[in-house]
């Protein structure tokens, strides 16, 4: 196992982090008694849109303690403050048992406040409220009550309100758990789903898979070990215990931790399922899958190409570039369209699926490029031909922006518009892979393959490409080896491959889900070019004189290749 952050980069990271905010060194606890990611779970339980919540956590980040207070705070409440009973269910009696010892602590605390008005907690003048806190039920003078219960389905039958489903990973049919759970929806209820992993086949994340691929409509969090030391759990612990905090000693605890767990550090702490390993997609499904007519341009220039003279240079770009106009022209304009683009320019391929919107959604291939060899200028020229053609019906096209591949994207952005947020105009996407990209945006492509709604050309390096996803600690994401080397596979010529069309694919179907609409007024300029699409008004760069848009074949290698082409 081999930890996210070595203990020299998180002590750094943590140093400079309290460095930028050294008011805040040694504060943590004392102005509120939650930290932000045990808020930030209460505050959206306690809205009214959220009805099924799943949260996969790391080990011991005191979840449950926050569960509890949210747990006080709905079933001390009247009916008409949204009011309800509350129940626990665990894996083990001991859990069981320190889920209501902590709300009894939140009672208490919450009563002595409400005390203070006057308006206790507690049906008992008793100020602690030990009379009505058993054994494994706290009764409220709201006449609600916070219960335990046995793990068993039926246990749930018959009831009504908030329950949660504590490391529901470790329960008995969690399946039949769940599915007995949902009917508390029906009188307004909420089903609250919290665990840490165990197995990649288990029902529980098997569901947080099918929330990520967009398959159930339940909210989600992920809160990790990094995640929640981030948001002050180390500075918390020795606040409790006395000890002072320093980035070097919150270092070295996560590093014992994580030497401590060992391999199964991954699964516990950082919320990464085991026996995660193979091929992503079956060869059998991403066949199936393989029914549009979807025609693979590829260029490949030779190594001395930037050695050569520009009438060499248009001799070997021309019947590319023809072949893309071909295509081009046959593009139903009809459809909306979404593209990716993966980024190469010495060892692996750059390649750029297209994919078209259809009526019932599936997206569907209508053709892809690939290039090897092939300088950024052309690169661009090429992957501005597409976008200027597209330019009306696009939806976006995601841009890798990782290295050498955000000129690419930058350049795109200048002419179409770079989205840098949520709110953005713009068509381009530029994206920076993380792990947590990944965890996201790759689930939805695996349902869409699983569910039909995607459709793509046959070719068997494409193939090859898809099968090269694995899931690496638990993230679906292509390994670092590419597929010529030692024992590997590579293409018809023995080129090497790195799984380039399944990334390029990845980043189509993102920019295919992420749809947009400008709405609201802007003042006319003689710079933009108001055109009405769809019942929207879209603003696009115009050239200098303000009567038309920039082409894709401005600049100078646009102007020497059109002069031969």
């Amino acid at each position: 196992m081999t930890a996210p952050i070595s203990k020299a980069d998180w002590e750094r990271q943590r140093r400079e982090a309290t460095d930028v905010m050294p008011q805040l060194v040694g504060s943590v606890g004392l102005p509120k008694v939650l930290l932000p990611y045990q808020a930030k779970t209460v505050g959206l339980l306690d809205t009214v849109s959220t009805k099924v919540l799943f949260v996969e956590k790391s080990r011991r980040i005191g979840l449950t303690w926050a569960l509890a207070a949210y747990a006080v705070l709905r079933s001390a409440r009247a009916k008409s403050a949204r009011g309800m009973d509350a129940m626990y269910i665990s894996y083990s009696q001991e859990m069981t048992r320190e889920f209501v010892d902590a709300c009894a602590m939140w009672a208490r605390a919450f009563n002595i406040a409400a005390s203070a008005i006057e308006d206790g907690l507690f049906e008992e003048g008793d100020d602690e409220g030990d009379k009505s806190i058993q054994t494994f039920r706290i009764r409220f003078a709201s006449g609600y009550q916070i219960k335990a219960l046995s793990s068993a389905p039926r246990g749930l039958r018959g009831k009504e309100g908030v329950i949660i489903i504590d490391e529901a990973a470790f329960v008995d049919s969690l399946g039949e758990l769940i599915k007995a759970a949902m009917a508390f929806l029906i009188w307004g209820g909420q089903v609250i789903v919290c665990s840490t992993h165990d197995g990649a086949d288990n029902p529980f994340n098997e569901n947080i898979q099918d929330i990520l691929g967009g398959r159930l409509p339940y909210e989600h969090l992920h809160i990790d070990l990094d995640e929640a030391l981030t948001d002050g759990l180390y500075e918390r612990i020795c606040l409790v215990g006395g000890n002072d905090w320093s980035p070097e000693s919150e270092a070295q605890w996560r590093q014992d931790l994580i030497d401590f767990y060992g391999d199964g550090a991954d699964e516990e702490l950082f919320c990464i399922p085991s026996l995660s390993s193979g091929a992503w997609l079956p060869a059998p499904l991403i066949e199936a899958r393989m029914t549009a007519t979807a025609p693979v341009l590829r260029l490949e220039l030779p190594g001395d190409y930037l050695h050569m003279n520009d009438l060499q240079q248009k001799a070997l770009m021309a019947p590319f570039l023809e072949k893309l106009e071909d295509v081009l022209g046959q593009i139903d304009m009809d459809l909306r369209y979404a593209a990716g683009f993966d980024f190469a320019r010495v060892a692996d391929l750059s390649v750029m699926p297209v994919l078209a919107i259809e009526q019932n959604l599936k997206r569907r291939e209508v053709f892809s490029i690939e290039m090897r060899n092939v300088p950024g200028d052309e690169q661009k020229l090429v992957v501005g031909m597409v976008l200027e053609k597209l330019r009306e019906r696009l939806l976006g096209a995601a841009f890798d922006a990782t290295g050498m591949g955000w000129t690419v994207a930058e350049d795109m952005g200048r002419k179409f518009g770079l989205r840098e947020a949520e709110d953005g105009s713009g068509l381009i996407w530029a994206i920076k892979f993380t792990e947590d990209w990944y965890r996201i945006n790759m689930p939805p492509l695996k349902t869409a393959f699983e569910d039909d709604m995607i459709a793509i050309g046959a070719d068997e390096d494409h193939l090859s490409d898809m099968r090269s996803v694995k899931l690496v600690r638990g993230i679906p994401r292509v390994p670092a080896i590419r597929t010529n080397e030692k024992g590997e596979a590579k293409d018809k010529k023995g080129k090497k491959r790195h799984g380039d069309y399944a990334i390029g694919l990845a980043l189509a179907h993102f920019a295919a889900r992420m749809r947009w609409v400008e709405y609201g007024y802007r003042a006319a300029s003689s710079g933009l070019r108001h055109q009405r699409a769809e019942g929207r008004m879209r603003d696009t760069p115009s050239n200098d004189d303000g009567l038309g848009r920039r082409n894709a074949f401005d600049g100078p290698l646009g102007a020497r290749l059109r002069g031969s082409v």
